[in-house]
């Protein structure tokens, strides 16, 4: 098996659907395999794919089991020599899988590669970013860039050229194409397994970083292109909720890799804004 594609979903049963089809119907001599988990979606998305796509492998959660788990369950299944991490709400044309892995056999050294992402409308979608630092989340939470943008300029690379292929320090998890023996080489593993302390946010900058630690590369190519309708499932959720997957995720991560003394003047920065995160004893251990 060539690639294997993985898309956890959760209530967007529509924009599921017009992406299998696209999937399904794309042209390419690559051979492919695709697994839907469901997290427990209130939309019948479960019932559409097993009744509308037999091929299709599907894992029906009883529990909103989170992305970074709910990918882990069907990277344990897949077979393919990539694997691809895919949201539900994109849409690949007929041949950007092919343009993707031709791509991606051309360089064996990207262990992660993404793709250009464009609106509806054709206007690229910004997705590389460098590695979180303490000054530009503590930005972000306090809202200084709301009067500062220039403030994130270096955090979101504003000048990054997405006509042009580059080695990045991360990418969207929206389209994550991870090479598998890439992954086996560096890390001794194998299967490329996110980090289960995220429910959602930071799961793939995590990975990238542990790539990059290893001495694996991360890069961008504008080689295939993918329509991407931002966040169609997580659109649902309250804004306070967000928030606070966003806070736990961001703390989380800089206890992982950063000064202890960051997470904790970060969840401070959050206890101010009305956001209540667990001790950090906690927060490390989940």
């Amino acid at each position: 098996m060539d690639l294997s594609i993985i898309i956890v979903s959760w209530n967007v049963k529509d924009k599921l659907r017009a992406n299998l089809r696209a999937l399904l119907e794309s042209q390419t001599k690559y051979h492919l395999e695709i697994l839907v988990v469901d997290n427990n979606s209130e939309d019948g998305s479960a019932e559409m794919v097993a009744a509308e796509f037999p091929e299709v492998q599907l894992i029906a959660n009883s529990d909103n089991l989170g992305f970074a788990k709910a990918n882990n369950q069907a990277l344990k299944l897949a077979s393919g020599r990539y694997f691809l991490l895919l949201n539900p709400d994109m849409l690949v044309e007929a041949d950007t899988l092919e343009k993707m892995l031709t791509w991606a056999e051309i360089h064996p050294e990207a262990t992660v590669s993404g793709y250009k992402l464009t609106s509806p409308e054709g206007v690229v979608i910004p997705q590389v970013r460098r590695f979180p630092r303490f000054s530009d989340q503590l930005f972000i939470i306090l809202k200084i860039p709301h009067l500062f943008p220039v403030l994130l300029n270096s955090y979101l690379e504003k000048n990054f050229d997405y006509n042009q292929a580059a080695a990045v320090d991360s990418v969207r998890g929206a389209c994550f194409l991870i090479n598998r023996f890439a992954w086996k080489k560096i890390s001794l593993q194998d299967y490329p397994l996110l980090d289960e302390r995220y429910f959602i946010w930071f799961e793939e900058v995590d990975f990238c970083r542990q790539v990059k630690t290893k001495g694996g590369e991360v890069w961008y190519s504008p080689a295939a292109k993918l329509i991407d309708y931002v966040g169609a499932s997580f659109n649902q959720v309250g804004r306070y909720k967000k928030q606070g997957y966003f806070a736990d995720s961001m703390i989380k991560y800089f206890l992982k890799w950063q000064p202890r003394w960051q997470a904790q003047v970060l969840r401070w920065a959050w206890f101010l804004l009305g956001v209540k995160l667990p001790a950090l004893n906690k927060l490390n251990k989940n």
